[in-house]
């Protein structure tokens, strides 16, 4: 392994599959099965996830709900991917710790940093929800400043396409895929890696990024090998 300790950040709208909401039972089923095949190697993993499968606080004002509270929704959402894919991976034998940022007792542990450390270093995967815990950050935020408290060598940000674009791909052929840039680049072209607050702390902390494609059998295992998968993003 390449990598001593990752941060995976996983969207919510991954889990929805084909689906137009909610989680699909599949995806999740997959996702344990390449988490397990990583942490078996002795890597320790901490995993940031979504919400948008259930909810986006930034859709409340478009719903009649002030921001902040719709925010609030937002990071329960999280939870509950959260307590999801916690489920999945101890029905694979994984130990798995859900902390939250927001106190609930009777579902998840406070997020204590020297407590997700000692699990880490147990061999645990440790699963932060609830975002940072404040409204108008992203999880993408949190992922980053998480990420940087846990001294990760590197964020891992599975998504459904295979990497950093001039372009989204989806939309233009002629969009070119990076293989490395730099995040002064990334900024210079407008590029949306991460949300610019999340970009902003990766840069600062000297954390690089590694962007992939999460649904590619076997994808997670070769970044943390260090086999050239996706984006690397770095100074």
């Amino acid at each position: 392994m390449k990598y001593k300790r990752v941060l995976l950040k996983l969207s919510g709208e991954a889990l929805m599959g084909n689906q137009q909401y909610g989680i699909d039972s599949s995806v999740l089923s997959n996702y344990a099965s390449e988490i397990r095949s990583i942490v078996e190697t002795g890597c320790q993993l901490a995993i940031v996830i979504g919400g948008g499968n259930i909810y986006r606080g930034i859709q409340s004002e478009e719903s009649g709900f002030d921001r902040v509270q719709g925010d609030h929704m937002g990071m329960l959402a999280t939870i509950i991917n959260g307590m999801a894919l916690q489920s999945a991976l101890e029905s694979l034998k994984i130990e798995t710790r859900l902390q939250t940022a927001i106190k609930m007792e009777q579902i998840a542990e406070p997020y204590i940093r020297r407590r997700s450390i000692r699990h880490l270093e147990k061999n645990r995967v440790v699963i932060f929800g609830a975002g940072t815990g404040n409204p108008y950050f992203t999880t993408d935020t949190a992922a980053a400043l998480r990420a940087i408290e846990i001294e990760a060598d590197i964020i891992l940000k599975g998504t459904r396409v295979d990497g950093v674009y001039s372009a989204d791909p989806e939309k233009d052929s002629k969009a070119q895929k990076f293989d490395q840039i730099s995040f002064d680049k990334a900024y210079d072209l407008g590029l949306k890696v991460m949300d610019l607050t999340a970009f902003t702390l990766c840069k600062e902390n000297k954390l690089p990024i590694n962007v992939f494609n999460m649904n590619v059998a076997g994808n997670l295992k070769k970044v943390c090998d260090g086999i050239n998968v996706g984006t690397l993003v770095t100074l």
